[in-house]
């Protein structure tokens, strides 16, 4: 049988490395980190992982999180974040059971706690190593979610004692959904409502420890399982009640809002900053929507590549020459190479801010940017993890019924993956909230007011059209149907918000798209890429493009972006796009070098022979003729007597005689 794969890489001409640079411009350092993970025999992760239980999982992750505690030890934060975000390409779970203590426990105590309580808690205790407190973060109840004004948790202030008692008054107020408490925290950032003086306060942080050092429950706390999930069973999500559960008032962090020992409280304007630890988790799943993204497309398009299907026997048709099958896959691959240098950008800009803010550098200034980044990060994060699992559930159609295998690393991909598009962040919440400030924006553009850097197009005269030949073109259109959205909601919107939900969704979308393609071609005018790698680097950004102009083609023909004969054009330029990446489609996908253990797919291995590494597969885990442990089940019904011996032949024709006498 012949190996299209390997005979498709001999035939390539793209600089894999270049690309490959231009993708990641840590290269060097990840394709060291990976090789650090497939190398130790705890983090890598086999097939065998897709038949483990929930509790063998867990067990694993446990496993996997006190092996990455012996790194955490020996680099920086930053390299440790940076070590944990590659391992979640392979293993999802495990990263986010870490990161549930490192960055949203930890997060909650830096954007709120003072600077003695930063010392303390996460330095002087040991948390930032994975010694000593391991966090969660107790935000969410069962009633309440998005709505963090609305939490129902209290916390009382006691100004004899002056202590806080912490209380779920109701069944809703249940804190749920809380990873790592069911069985590994042993400490919880607590969001409640701060009640002094009878006066309820609104919604601040406390730090309250679960579980003494032999892992027992403090008196007051009450914590279970919340049960099997769609995905990511590894994560030990727990339930925790409360009842009368008293901590010190040095317990309340008290960076922005502070409380005297006599019980009067002092709140500041700035407190909203406070929300800027929810930012990193956003921000991070962006660039995870590029790095997962990269390992299912890449699953998707070496298999099929490699799968044969329908025409002569023995010259059947590459699945990849299908048109409809380019259609289905490579604008996803486009997707995936924009939010490389997209993803790359908001993090440097997140990461910037974050610094700024916390060194009070021109804190005005800082906040104005703060504000700008909820914005971007919110459109980013829900518009492309819903982008990512769309990609995960065509990738595996599109390897037909052995994309149905756990082995395809698909099925388990869209299951740990579906939880991106609620937690820390509902999508359609983020969206809207998005969307709704983009329109604001574009209300104090229009009058002349300065927005920020991101948002600067707003307030252009920009051509509506779109001109093949032109590069900037392809970005401009989606600054003008912005516009045209944005000038719309604001005819309709009479005063209430909710007449342009659908509006603000696709704004948010829409400027996601904006944003993605800027950040593309501003590295690729920045010389990374030259000759034909930079020529096909083009070709992607325009398939982008115009892919989604195509999708939302009933919204530009609505606001008579363009005329109904253009997006006859448009189609037809898209096929042409295909048509130039097809050649080259081994050379992409190979520039992710995502080794196999990372892949951890039966079907899309390096080297092409997907039946044989399939195959291989199923008999190392499964063996073969193999008796079931339920097989007497199986025995007995086989070999059970007829019916009338299992009726004592009572009805047979001598007894009825017999009867009948």
């Amino acid at each position: 049988m012949t190996n299209n794969l390997q005979k498709e890489r001999a035939q390539q001409t793209l600089s894999v490395d270049s690309l490959n640079a231009f993708l990641d411009p840590d290269h060097k350092n990840t394709a060291a980190i990976y090789q650090q993970i497939i190398n130790d025999p705890v983090l890598v992760t086999s097939k065998s992982y897709y038949d483990l239980t929930k509790p063998q999982l867990r067990e694993l992750c446990a496993h996997k999180v006190k092996r990455l505690s012996s790194y955490i030890e020996n680099e920086s934060f930053e390299e440790f974040e940076n070590r944990l975000s590659l391992l979640s390409v392979s293993d999802p779970a495990v990263a986010t059971r870490v990161g549930i203590n490192l960055a949203l426990f930890c997060n909650a105590i830096k954007g709120n706690g003072t600077d003695d309580q930063i010392d303390y808690w996460l330095k002087e205790r040991g948390t930032l190593k994975l010694r000593g407190i391991y966090g969660c973060f107790a935000m969410t109840e069962l009633g309440h979610g998005s709505n963090v004004a609305g939490l129902e948790t209290t916390a009382t202030y006691n100004p004899e004692r002056q202590t806080f008692t912490i209380n779920t008054p109701n069944l809703a107020a249940t804190k749920w959904w809380i990873g790592g408490a069911a069985h590994s925290s042993n400490h919880a950032a607590v969001y409640a409502r701060l009640i002094s003086g009878g006066k309820d306060y609104g919604v601040k942080v406390f730090v309250v420890q679960l579980r003494d050092s032999n892992f027992d429950l403090l008196p007051g706390v009450s914590i279970g399982d919340i049960g099997s999930k769609m995905g990511r069973d590894a994560i030990d999500n727990g339930w925790i009640q409360f009842n009368n559960v008293e901590i010190p008032r040095e317990y309340m962090l008290q960076k922005f809002s502070t409380i005297d020992p006599d019980g009067t409280v002092n709140l500041t304007p700035l407190e909203q900053i406070s929300y800027s630890a929810l930012l990193q988790g956003r921000v991070s799943m962006v660039l995870d929507s590029h790095r997962h993204g990269a390992r299912y497309i890449t699953i998707a398009l070496r298999y099929s590549i490699g799968r044969e299907q329908f025409g002569e026997v023995g010259k059947e048709t590459q699945l990849i020459d299908y048109t409809l099958h380019q259609y289905r896959l490579l604008p996803y691959l486009s997707l995936v190479y924009l939010l490389g240098p997209g993803s790359q950008k908001l993090m440097a800009s997140y990461n910037r801010i974050l610094n700024d803010l916390y060194a009070a550098k021109n804190i005005k200034k800082s906040i104005t940017e703060l504000k700008d980044l909820f914005v971007a990060s919110a459109s980013l994060k829900s518009t492309n993890t819903w982008l990512i699992s769309q990609l995960i559930d065509e990738a595996r159609q599109a390897c037909g019924g052995h994309g149905y295998h756990a082995y395809s690393g698909l099925g388990r991909a869209f299951q740990d993956w579906s939880v991106q598009q609620t937690w820390e962040g509902d999508n359609n919440v983020l969206a809207i909230n998005a969307g709704r400030s983009i329109i604001k924006y574009y209300q104090a553009a229009q009058k002349g007011k300065k927005i920020g850097e991101d948002f600067a197009y707003l307030g252009e005269n920009l051509p509506a059209d779109l001109d093949f030949s032109d590069l900037r073109s392809y970005i401009t259109i989606w600054a003008a149907i912005i516009q045209k959205v944005a000038q719309h909601a604001l005819k309709i919107y009479k005063g209430n918000w909710e007449l342009v939900s659908q509006e603000r969704l696709l704004l948010s979308k829409f400027h996601s798209n904006y944003y993605l393609l800027t950040a593309f071609l501003e590295r690729i005018q920045s010389g990374e890429l030259t000759g034909q790698e930079k020529e096909i680097a083009i070709t992607i950004f325009k398939l982008y493009s115009l892919y989604f102009v195509d999708k939302f083609s009933g919204v530009f023909l609505q606001f008579n972006s363009f005329q109904p004969s253009k997006l006859g054009e448009i189609q037809t330029a898209i096929k042409g796009l295909f048509a130039q990446l097809r050649p080259h489609l081994v050379a992409l996908t190979d520039a992710f070098k995502y080794p196999d253990e990372i892949i951890n797919s039966s079907l899309g291995n390096f080297n092409g022979d997907f039946y044989n590494n399939y195959f291989g597969d199923i008999i190392q885990n499964y063996g073969k003729g193999d008796k079931a442990p339920y097989l007497d089940v199986l025995a007995s019904m086989l070999g059970r007597p007829d019916q009338e011996e299992r009726l004592f032949q009572s009805r047979t024709k001598d007894v009825l005689e017999k009867l009948g006498n």
